[in-house]
């Protein structure tokens, strides 16, 4: 398959930039969209104290602080070796894998307790969304000098009437962004990021983030990277097989199902993405574990973090074959003990347990590809391997070896898997080739229900009945369904669901906000809240303003004689965007109106009733 690009149909020039922050490494994309011309995705591959420049760079992701919370180093910079010396002198804080910080606390993009254990600390005076500003204020900073030396015109000038194409770019509003973050994180994590893109000064308001900020998950970012070096086709997916990507990174192995939809020239998700915290990090974890027993007894024991250290960014990332002997450099020739293998500042280990290390990740993926293969609904042929972890020839090796049996093949780019989820989030705004996703769980509102003696399960609540002031008898923990499990989903598809709200109040209309759950469970068809409880979520919390709706609130008699309004309304979701967007609807004379509903974060417990 040869990819062509259209030109870009704009009347005004602009830059697009893709910041994807790695659990241990991050890489910037962009494009310039020039009217007329056809669009080139590009990298930035010079920052900082980088050692090594090439078209695959990529920075560490880490930052040091000092005692007031400045930045004193980040990326590159911050591992050098003289900055050991002035980290242990001036007290500087390092804040490594702070990306995990933002992850969900429960559900698919949460991490087992023992791992998450494992997490270093934030600085005490920092926060997450803090640390991610700062990072992405580097980020900002060193794409800005890297465009700008390297596109003719882009410089600042001295001139103020005259300015360069950065700075009237940045004046104007024509800078976008998108951010790239694993399949199990969802829309609470994306509000984290859009607040530390406002505080790092990508962009200068909340209504500019909401406008200038867009999000892809990694593994609909490798899709599309994939797709852009010609592996779609080339692998069935033309024939109509679907394709399972894997991106497997240092944190996080994200995995996501696709095929070809039809005969158009767009791709559907074909089974529910999944997201693993058994990246690269984890076969360290393995590693040290190891090592911390294994030299209880040396004089080595207190060296077991610069060995795992050295492990980490060396014998990991050559090791290939469980048939040769591995060796750890951690010292010099003098450190030697051979009751534990070490001579000459080297820890020697049998390939066979630097092998063990990889295995909880290797069968984690591979048994996690069998499920999706089963659950798709079009048959898979075929896995792409990405990530900066998908580049061990290890790890690569195995999952051929493990997935050949069930007739899968298993490739990878030649060059830059690195780069894949960064010049693939480029490639997601220009392409927009995915055209429906798949619902990972079921979600629903938690509400009120009309209490119907005839039904079991109402009988066995009737304690907790309760009065509208329409006289109206409900029960509540009632999930209401809006979108079931494993259901593909367009963009324009809407998922609605009635519902009605009373209150003796005129002024509780003006703010009604309920509940948006997630049911993570093996129930086919949940319905009530205190049933396998552990499984349901709170997702966010929908907003809006019904007091538009007029004279049809009432005001209505009760049976009490008290005077009280009723407003019956829809809730409406998309969710086939990579945001979720909600509206209501209601009808006025006879004519369906509808109104924006705000999604929020941080949710409150008011319940609205299901019906009409």
């Amino acid at each position: 398959m040869v990819f062509t690009q259209s030109a870009h149909d704009g009347s005004k020039r602009k830059l697009i930039i893709a910041f994807d922050v790695g659990t241990t490494y991050s890489g910037v994309s962009y494009t310039i969209l020039t009217p007329g011309q056809v669009p080139e995705i590009k990298g930035v591959t010079r920052f900082p104290a980088q050692e090594r420049v090439g078209g695959d760079c990529k920075i560490p992701s880490l930052l040091r602080y000092d005692k007031e919370g400045e930045v004193r180093a980040a990326g590159a910079e911050a591992i050098r070796g003289e900055m050991a010396a002035t980290k242990e002198e001036e007290e500087w804080v390092s804040a490594p894998w702070f990306k995990l910080h933002l992850r969900p606390k429960s559900g698919m993009g949460a991490i087992p307790e023992y791992p998450a254990s494992k997490i270093p600390d934030l600085p005490s005076n920092k926060t997450a969304v803090q640390v991610l500003a700062d990072f992405m204020k580097y980020l900002y900073k060193c794409t800005r000098t890297y465009i700008e030396e390297t596109h003719i015109g882009f410089a600042s000038t001295a001139d103020a009437s005259n300015p360069g194409m950065f700075d009237a770019l940045e004046k104007d509003g024509q800078i976008d962004f998108v951010l790239s973050h694993p399949n199990g994180w969802e829309g609470a994590q994306q509000e984290q990021m859009r607040r530390a893109a406002v505080l790092a000064g990508l962009v200068p308001t909340d209504e500019d983030a909401s406008s200038r900020i867009s999000f892809v998950t990694e593994g609909e970012a490798s899709l599309h990277f994939c797709l852009r070096r010609g592996l779609g086709m080339d692998s069935g997916m033309g024939g109509g097989d679907g394709v399972l990507v894997v991106d497997a990174g240092g944190g996080t192995v994200d995995m996501s199902a696709y095929a070809k939809a039809g005969k158009e020239e767009l791709f559907e998700e074909v089974a529910a993405p999944e997201c693993h915290f058994q990246g690269s990090i984890f076969v360290t974890f393995n590693a040290r574990a190891f090592l911390e027993a294994h030299l209880k007894n040396s004089k080595f024991i207190e060296d077991v973090p610069r060995i795992a250290e050295c492990f980490d960014n060396s014998t990991k990332l050559k090791f290939a074959n469980p048939s040769d002997p591995q060796y750890i450099r951690f010292g010099g020739v003098r450190d030697k003990d051979l009751e534990f293998g070490i001579r000459s500042g080297q820890l020697r280990l049998e390939g066979e347990k630097v092998g063990s290390f990889f295995q909880p990740s290797v069968n984690c993926i591979v048994e996690s590809v069998k499920g999706m293969v089963n659950a798709s609904q079009k048959p898979i042929k075929s896995v792409f391997l990405v990530g900066g972890f998908g580049s061990s020839d290890y790890l690569f090796s195995q999952l051929k070896e493990g997935l050949a049996p069930i007739g899968l093949n298993v490739l990878r780019p030649e060059t830059h898997v690195n780069k894949a989820v960064a010049d693939g989030a480029i490639a997601f705004v220009l392409d927009h080739s995915v055209g429906s996703r798949m619902s990972r769980f079921t979600y629903g509102a938690n509400c009120h229900v009309p209490y119907n003696p005839n039904k079991e399960d109402h009988r066995l609540r009737a304690t907790c009945i309760s009065l509208s002031p329409s006289g109206l008898k409900t029960l509540p923990g009632f999930f209401s369904t809006i979108l079931p499990k494993n259901t593909q989903v367009s963009e324009t598809k809407e998922f609605k669901q009635s519902y009605f709200r009373e209150s003796v109040f005129l002024s509780n209309f003006t703010n009604v906000s309920n509940t948006l759950d997630c049911y993570r469970g093996s129930v086919e068809n949940p319905e009530w809240m205190d049933v396998d409880a552990d499984n349901y979520a709170t997702l966010c919390r929908v907003s809006a303003d019904l007091s538009k709706m007029g004279k049809s609130l009432g005001p209505f008699e009760g049976p009490d004689g008290r005077l009280f309004y009723k407003a019956n309304f829809d809730i409406i979701l998309l969710f086939g965007l990579t945001e979720l967007k909600a509206q209501v609807c209601w009808k006025e004379n006879g004519v369906e109106e509808r109104s924006p509903a705000r999604i929020v974060y941080e949710p409150e417990n008011a319940l609205i009733t299901q019906g009409g």
